[in-house]
């Protein structure tokens, strides 16, 4: 998890869609889904050159930061974060809580005459990070998997520690070296000799990255403790991640690919952070001592949305609405859709056929027959191209074949501007086309009425009557793996019985 985003990085252009990022995808969501505890662009905006910012429409509300004449960069930064993770999150309770936890803190620092300010982030992303200006940002995702007080002030306490440690100014100053050495290789040295000492760098990187987590974590889990909090609160929020991620990632044949992803990690491995966190609870105290404030976090999070946001893109087991775009569209029955940055996409449990969906800005004048011909689609068989009416609206599907991958593609034109479908198959029989086509076929506008009743899912407390989980969990209104999820999100371990009478975390519509 980023809990360390301490320094932010301008994202690149998105590149020209094509077939290649659909092969891609089935080795991507192998390792782990979109979006996954990263930053996220606008969600499946115009993607045809370079990705439209999202301050370009707004996110934040209207009382969120505005500015005029000549920003700082402090300024700059954090209304670049806001946008970046889809405007700030507005919830009296929630809000009041966390700066009643973050008050604690930062009176319990080396340095209580610092001013630390959080604020709550419209993402679904699991993500926590923080500004050298003592600015903190957590998502409501973050706040989800969270199960008491102690918890969220483990998180808050580890963005303290980068700001007072200036991992930020750090890091940027460690890249400046690698980079200098990297172009002195390039220059005087051989092209091979110059990318090992490039690897080298990025090695190194990721180290010099690794240490500065787990001194934030040190300096986290030793802060909650002076506040009054209980200090093995930073364990127990690392394991909830770490089964998060396995959440994210079960049932997937990923283990070598994970590896090699993980060695350039910034990130220390998650039963480390966790082995760490404990260590260095203990030399506070036995376990049970501190505040959990387990019943005054459930209070101040009731209610928040939970997922994504539908203006953004709402994904409801095989089915995705968009209600900004304003259109729905259901994929075959046995995929697993998620909603990515720029992007919708999904994958079968056999990896062996995918979807994209995407959107892009093609004059009105470009006839669907001329922009499928367009050289976007790699491999298009030309004599398969049909010109379709799709629901009222122009259309046109076809097939391609590249890198062993055979593929079927439909588009749409959208109110101004086109929408992308495109699936992919190792083997596609007459039935998987037929079954690719249909879907295609299903997408459809929005009516008023229907985009009125597209709405988020909801954090909501239960009260347990009886100690099995399972009964509980057929109340969540996922169609995914319900147990599997009410467990992660409450922090119980598989087996285990509830408390009778105890409070649980529910998803609702």
């Amino acid at each position: 998890m980023s809990l360390s985003k301490t320094m932010l990085v301008r994202p690149l252009t998105t590149p020209v869609f094509s077939l290649r990022l659909l092969l891609g995808l089935v080795a991507m969501l192998a390792v782990a889904g979109c979006a996954t505890l990263d930053p996220e662009a606008n969600r499946l905006g115009p993607a045809s050159g370079p990705a439209k910012p999202q301050s370009q429409e707004p996110a934040v509300p209207s009382a969120g930061p505005t500015t005029t004449g000549i920003e700082t960069r402090a300024t700059a930064d954090q209304r670049y974060v806001v946008s970046l993770f889809g405007g700030i999150y507005r919830s009296a309770a929630t809000e009041s809580h966390l700066n009643t936890i973050l008050a604690k803190l930062a009176a319990a620092s080396e340095t209580p005459q610092t001013v630390y300010k959080v604020t709550l982030l419209n993402s679904p992303a699991v993500n926590a990070f923080a500004l050298p200006s003592g600015d903190l940002f957590v998502t409501r995702g973050l706040l989800s998997l969270a199960n008491d007080s102690s918890e969220i002030a483990a998180v808050m306490a580890h963005e303290i520690g980068h700001v007072a440690a200036r991992h930020a100014f750090h890091r940027e100053e460690q890249q400046k070296i690698e980079q200098l050495r990297t172009n002195v290789a390039n220059t005087v040295q051989t092209k091979r000799r110059g990318e090992e000492i490039k690897a080298t760098g990025l090695l190194n990187l990721a180290s010099f990255s690794r240490q500065q987590e787990l001194e934030a974590d040190r300096f986290g889990v030793a802060l909650i403790g002076r506040a009054g909090f209980d200090p093995y609160g930073a364990s127990r929020f690392l394991r909830s991640l770490g089964r998060s991620l396995e959440w994210r990632t079960c049932q997937q044949d990923s283990g070598t690919q994970r590896e090699r992803v993980d060695i350039m990690s910034s990130h220390p491995s998650t039963p480390g952070r966790i082995e760490q966190a404990i260590l260095t609870a203990r030399q506070i105290g036995a376990p049970g001592i501190g505040e959990h404030g387990r019943e005054a976090y459930l209070d101040a999070i009731n209610g928040i949305d939970y997922g994504d946001d539908p203006t953004d893109g709402i994904v409801r087991g095989t089915t995705f609405t968009h209600v900004k775009l304003g259109f729905t569209f259901n994929a075959p029955d046995d995929f697993a859709l998620e909603n990515c940055a720029q992007a919708m996409i999904g994958v079968t449990p056999s990896r062996l056929e995918a979807i994209r969906l995407d959107i892009v800005q093609v004059p009105a004048t470009t006839s669907m027959e001329d922009y499928v011909n367009t050289g976007w689609v790699e491999g298009l068989q030309k004599s398969s191209v049909q010109i379709r009416t799709i629901n009222g609206m122009q259309g046109a599907i076809a097939e391609a074949d590249s890198n062993g991958w055979k593929f079927r593609v439909g588009i749409v034109r959208l109110n101004g501007e086109v929408a992308r479908i495109i699936f992919a198959a190792r083997t596609m029989t007459p039935e998987l086309d037929q079954r690719f086509v249909k879907s295609i076929e299903s997408f459809k506008r929005l009516g008023a009425g229907e985009t009125q009743r597209v709405r988020s899912l909801k954090m909501a407390l239960v009260t347990a009557s009886a100690s099995d989980a399972e009964s509980l969990s057929r109340r969540m209104a996922v169609s995914t793996r319900p147990l599997d999820l009410f467990l992660m999100l409450n922090g119980i371990q598989k087996g285990k019985p509830l408390d009778r009478g105890g409070r649980y975390k529910m998803i609702i519509e």
